[in-house]
């Protein structure tokens, strides 16, 4: 047992792993199934139990071994069994997504209080309708960014030597509470998160689901002429990697018809001030094209800060 990990649960192979190259020969190098990254929840002293209620719905962090395991199994149901991302064993057996980044991460937990989880052997628990995963810089230090597997974003961190970065990743809600109120609260929790650790800038692959850049044209064009990062926020896909986002003619985009068609998390990202990276990157794994967002803290809407409150008091538990 590993900080209440079973070694069973936390093997897994180097090759199936996207990591930034440092890591990824780090990773080669060990014994199948060695975990060289902490497998822990990381502290967060001062933050409240619960971050935030509305209605029936709690925001909270992840505070144990099986907290994440929750969160896996919601993911492996949203990811794999509702959309198209394709498991390999190790997540089909145990019916849960599951990466060498969650041990090192926090992760943020939307539980319905009205609804139960009944599982054998274990006391009853709220059932985990939504979460969010969470990386901040210094969690970081041993693995990386789960970003770095595709977008170079190293010359953007050194640009930024004195800000505090956290990268936004494995968002996902079950079907019935894909409501404005969840997602919401999903903020709520984030904006706590950034408030106590002080971050200065979120980062993250933000998906468009589909694997053909032809059909997503006129979504890319428009992310790569209307929101493009740039100057001391610019990062860009590995070229190797690389798909171009300017494929649609500029005078064939409709750009209402774009933005309409952009996923609502992205959306939801733009309307407050996020930019995004230059070139897409293409995952046969989860079906998917990613870009990546980037959002400094202090260019965010000054109309959001006010709806959330300064002090994220809107949800307030």
């Amino acid at each position: 047992m590993l900080n209440g990990f079973k070694p069973d649960e936390i093997r897994f192979e180097p090759s199936k792993l996207r990591l930034p190259p440092p890591a990824a020969a780090f990773l080669s190098s060990l014994p199948a199934g060695i975990v060289p990254f902490p497998v822990r929840q990381r502290p967060n002293a001062g933050l409240p139990k619960v971050l935030g209620r509305s209605g029936s719905l709690e925001i909270r962090l992840a505070t144990s071994a099986r907290d994440v395991r929750r969160v896996q199994r919601l993911r492996y149901q949203v990811f794999y069994e509702e959309m198209s991302a394709v498991p390999n064993a190790r997540c089909r057996f145990l019916r849960r997504d599951i990466d060498a980044y969650d041990g090192a991460c926090d992760h943020l937990v939307v539980v319905d209080t009205s609804r139960l989880d009944f599982r054998p052997g274990r006391k009853p628990r709220p059932m985990v309708v939504g979460t969010y995963r969470l990386m901040r810089q210094d969690q970081a230090a041993a693995s990386g960014f789960y970003t770095q597997g595709e977008f170079d974003i190293a010359p953007l961190l050194a640009r930024h030597p004195g800000k505090r970065f956290l990268e936004l990743g494995r968002s996902c809600v079950l079907e019935p509470y894909r409501t404005k109120k969840t997602v919401e609260l999903l903020w709520h929790g984030i904006w706590a998160y950034v408030r106590h650790h002080r971050i200065d800038v979120m980062f993250g692959c933000a998906s468009l689901e589909g694997t053909e850049p032809a059909r997503l044209a006129d979504r890319l064009g428009f992310l790569h002429r209307h929101a493009a990062a740039s100057g001391e926020w610019h990062a860009a896909a590995h070229p190797f990697l690389r798909t171009p986002m300017d494929i649609a003619p500029a005078d064939a985009l409709d750009a209402k018809a774009a933005l309409k068609g952009l996923p609502p998390l992205l959306k939801g990202y733009l309307r407050i001030g996020a930019m995004i990276g230059d070139g897409a990157v293409i995952d046969r794994q989860f079906g998917t094209t990613d870009v990546l967002v980037v959002l400094p803290v202090s260019r965010i809407d000054r109309r959001y800060v006010d709806y959330y409150g300064a002090e994220g008091e809107r949800y307030a538990a």
